[in-house]
């Protein structure tokens, strides 16, 4: 790897980590399109730079985090799920599926039709709450229990807890928001748990490229946070699933 790919790689994930798309797998996606080997480094690369744009999540919400008591509650209790499973395969999840380009895109793929099905049969209930104090922990534990689906490269965390939250009865912005404030504990443990493993192979150009990578995904990942605040207020997530398929046909195509 060299800054320019660093450069990439960070454009890519601040924009997609958020998104419904799954950045896990556009990561992998680009690593291909840059003809970048799966190494080990670059694998826990595509893990740490993430934690670049869950500092975007920490940087805007500041005030709930350290304010609200009881919406951290439920926050960790969204988080257990995640946890224990990720915990228990980080190995398989790490040797396996991370290097795994066509189950990225069969999930890309699925999941794009999934989300266009979801988002033309939903329909939004009148009067529902819309803090996120709102939320129950049994409805906090479900929506960890759609997060953990997001092990699958591919899949998309954020996809997964929205699904998850709208089925539950939650507004839109509401999900979105605790999806957001959920990823930190889930980036955080996820990087923490790699590095614990990792960090002490890496050499200090690698720890470098890791530092580049993490500034620019926080960038990125500031706007693309604000971005979609606003694109849910008027818009459906049909635009981003119908996106995901082509990504998914557009690798396809391509000679390997």
């Amino acid at each position: 790897m060299n800054v320019f790919h660093v450069l990439i790689f960070g454009i890519v994930e601040g924009i997609t980590e958020f998104l419904p798309v799954s950045s896990t797998g556009h990561l992998m996606l680009t690593a291909r399109a840059l003809n970048l080997t799966q190494t080990e480094f670059l694998k826990s690369f595509e893990i740490a730079i993430q934690l670049g744009a869950i500092l975007a999540v920490v940087v805007l919400y500041w005030k709930i985090l350290i304010k609200e008591s009881g919406v951290l509650k439920r926050i960790f209790v969204a988080f257990l799920p995640t946890a224990c499973i990720g915990l228990v395969l980080y190995k398989p999840i790490k040797k396996f599926l991370l290097s795994n380009n066509e189950i990225a895109l069969w999930s890309l793929f699925l999941g794009g039709i999934l989300l266009v099905v979801f988002e033309l049969l939903y329909k939004e209930k009148e009067g529902l709450k819309d803090t996120l104090d709102s939320i129950s922990y049994r409805q906090s534990f479900c929506i960890g229990l759609f997060q953990s689906i997001a092990i699958v490269p591919g899949v998309s965390r954020a996809a997964a807890t929205i699904i998850g939250g709208l089925s539950l009865g939650l507004k839109r912005k509401t999900i979105v928001e605790f999806s957001f404030i959920l990823a930190i504990p889930t980036m955080l443990a996820a990087t923490g748990l790699d590095m614990a493993k990792s960090a002490r192979t890496f050499s200090a150009p690698q720890f470098f490229l890791l530092g580049m990578g993490f500034c620019v995904s926080f960038a990125v990942a500031a706007a693309a946070i604000k971005f979609l605040i606003h694109f849910i207020k008027g818009h459906s997530f049909i635009l981003f699933g119908v996106y995901r398929i082509c990504v998914a046909v557009l690798f396809w195509s391509l000679p390997k």
